[in-house]
Protein backbone atom coordinates (compact mmCIF):
# COMPACT_ATOMS: atom_id res chain seq x y z
CA UNK A 1 0.00 0.00 0.00
CA UNK A 2 2.78 2.54 0.76
CA UNK A 3 4.36 1.60 -2.58
CA UNK A 4 0.96 2.01 -4.47
CA UNK A 5 0.61 5.39 -2.66
CA UNK A 6 4.76 6.51 -3.36
CA UNK A 7 4.16 5.55 -6.96
CA UNK A 8 0.84 7.68 -7.56
CA UNK A 9 2.81 11.31 -5.42
CA UNK A 10 5.72 10.53 -7.83
CA UNK A 11 3.38 10.48 -10.82
CA UNK A 12 1.26 13.09 -9.72
CA UNK A 13 4.62 15.02 -9.11
CA UNK A 14 6.03 14.30 -12.34
CA UNK A 15 2.94 14.98 -14.42
CA UNK A 16 1.92 18.44 -12.95
CA UNK A 17 5.68 19.64 -13.46
CA UNK A 18 6.03 18.40 -16.64
CA UNK A 19 3.09 20.67 -17.52
CA UNK A 20 3.98 23.53 -15.94
CA UNK A 21 5.57 25.24 -18.61
CA UNK A 22 9.71 25.92 -19.64
CA UNK A 23 11.53 27.76 -16.96
CA UNK A 24 13.75 29.69 -19.56
CA UNK A 25 10.44 31.56 -20.98
CA UNK A 26 10.65 34.29 -24.01
CA UNK A 27 8.33 36.37 -24.37
CA UNK A 28 6.96 37.55 -27.83
CA UNK A 29 8.24 40.47 -29.85
CA UNK A 30 5.76 43.41 -28.90
CA UNK A 31 6.60 45.08 -31.83
CA UNK A 32 4.44 44.34 -34.69
CA UNK A 33 4.59 45.54 -38.08
CA UNK A 34 1.68 46.18 -40.09
CA UNK A 35 1.76 46.52 -43.97
CA UNK A 36 -0.57 48.95 -45.84
CA UNK A 37 -2.07 47.75 -49.08
CA UNK A 38 -0.85 48.15 -52.12
CA UNK A 39 -2.90 51.01 -54.79
CA UNK A 40 -4.48 49.83 -57.36
CA UNK A 41 -1.93 52.34 -59.34
CA UNK A 42 -0.85 51.86 -62.67
CA UNK A 43 0.90 48.40 -62.43
CA UNK A 44 -2.09 46.92 -64.32
CA UNK A 45 -3.60 45.54 -61.16
CA UNK A 46 -6.96 46.79 -61.06
CA UNK A 47 -7.26 44.18 -64.37
CA UNK A 48 -8.15 41.17 -62.16
CA UNK A 49 -10.83 42.23 -60.82
CA UNK A 50 -12.68 43.97 -64.23
CA UNK A 51 -11.89 40.79 -65.90
CA UNK A 52 -13.67 38.90 -62.81
CA UNK A 53 -16.16 41.37 -63.24
CA UNK A 54 -16.69 40.90 -67.03
CA UNK A 55 -17.25 36.81 -66.43
CA UNK A 56 -19.90 37.45 -64.07
CA UNK A 57 -21.83 39.85 -66.42
CA UNK A 58 -21.24 38.06 -69.46
CA UNK A 59 -22.04 34.48 -66.96
CA UNK A 60 -25.65 35.89 -65.31
CA UNK A 61 -26.96 37.73 -68.74
CA UNK A 62 -26.07 34.72 -71.20
CA UNK A 63 -28.99 32.32 -70.79
CA UNK A 64 -31.68 30.59 -73.03
CA UNK A 65 -34.44 32.87 -72.50
CA UNK A 66 -36.29 31.36 -76.18
CA UNK A 67 -39.12 29.26 -75.65
CA UNK A 68 -38.60 25.42 -77.25
CA UNK A 69 -40.44 25.20 -80.35
CA UNK A 70 -43.15 22.83 -79.79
Amino acid sequence: MKKLFAMTAATIAAASSATAGSIAYVAPDATTMIEEAAPMGGSGSWLIPLVILGVLVLALTSGEDTPPNA
